[in-house]
C-alpha cells in the first residue's frame, strides 16, 4: 500500500481582477506537481456546495492553458459517473468549501469516502479548501450548523488529526481549535490562516505552501504540552 499525498488547505485559487474569474495558486499548482505526472488527471468533487454549478465551471475555467484534463463528480440529484470509475481514474482529487457535515453524510451514502480511500491508499493526491480540508481529518471547528461554530469529528480521519481552516480571518475558529485540543474532543490538530496549506506525505506533515510568495498566511500546529495548549507557527517549505 501506498499512501499519496493530502493536501489540507484554506485556499488553493485566487481572485484574479476580473469579477468571478479565478487563478489557480501556488497551492493547487504544487498539488498538480505531486501527482508526478507531466499532464495530471484532475477531478473536482463539489459536494460541499451542493454541487453549484457555478462554482464547478469557475474552476474548470480557473485552469485553462494549464495541461491538465479535468473532470467533476457531482452527485445531485445522481451521481454523474460511477464513484468508484470517476475517482480511480483522478491523479488529483480537488474538493471544494461549503459544508463539511453535508458532505460528510452525502459520500457516506454513495461510497464515496470508500473510493476515496482506496486512491490515496494507490498514491493519488488528495486536497481541497476549507470543507475540503476538514474532511481528511478527525476533525474540526465548522459552520455546518449555523453562524456559530461547532465542531464535527467524525470526519474520514485518514489523517489522525484535527483541523483547522480561515484561521485568522473568522474570529471565532482560533479559540475553539484551541478548547477543543486542550479538551481532548480533538487530538493534535493543524490550522491553516487563509491561503496557506499544510501537505500531507502518507500521514507525516512534511510542508506549508501559501498560494502567493506575497503573502503573510501561516500554518500551525496545536498540541497539549505539559497539559496546556501549545500553538507553534510553522515554517514555509518543508517542515
Amino acid at each position: 500500500m501506498t499512501q499519496g499525498h493530502i493536501v489540507a488547505s484554506s485556499g488553493g485559487f485566487l481572485q484574479t481582477d476580473r469579477w468571478g474569474v479565478m487563478k489557480p495558486g501556488r497551492i493547487f499548482t504544487r498539488a498538480l506537481e505531486l501527482t508526478g505526472k507531466d499532464r495530471p488527471r484532475v477531478l473536482f468533487i463539489m459536494t460541499a456546495s451542493g454541487d453549484d454549478m457555478g462554482y464547478i465551471a469557475r474552476s474548470y475555467q480557473a485552469l485553462n492553458g494549464l495541461g491538465v484534463d479535468i473532470d467533476h463528480l457531482a452527485l445531485f440529484s445522481q451521481p454523474t459517473s460511477p464513484v468508484d470509475e470517476a475517482i480511480s481514474r483522478a491523479d488529483l482529487v480537488w474538493v471544494g468549501g461549503g459544508s463539511v457535515a453535508n458532505l460528510l453524510a452525502v459520500w457516506r451514502l454513495h461510497g464515496v469516502d470508500t473510493a476515496l480511500r482506496n486512491a490515496w491508499e494507490s498514491g493519488a493526491v488528495l486536497g481541497g479548501v476549507s470543507a475540503g480540508s476538514i474532511c481528511w481529518h478527525v476533525g474540526g471547528p465548522t459552520d455546518s450548523f449555523g453562524p456559530e461554530l461547532q465542531v464535527v469529528n467524525n470526519a474520514l480521519g485518514f489523517l489522525p488529526f484535527g483541523n483547522g481552516v480561515h484561521y485568522d480571518t473568522e474570529a471565532q475558529r482560533r479559540p475553539l481549535l484551541q478548547s477543543l485540543v486542550a479538551n481532548g474532543t480533538l487530538p493534535t490538530s493543524y490550522a491553516t490562516d487563509d491561503h496557506a496549506a499544510v501537505i500531507y506525505r502518507g500521514t507525516e506533515p512534511i510542508e506549508t505552501v501559501v498560494d502567493s510568495t506575497d503573502s503573510a498566511a501561516r500554518s500551525y500546529k496545536l498540541e497539549v504540552v505539559a497539559g496546556q495548549v501549545v500553538e507553534t507557527t510553522l515554517p514555509l517549505g518543508k517542515i
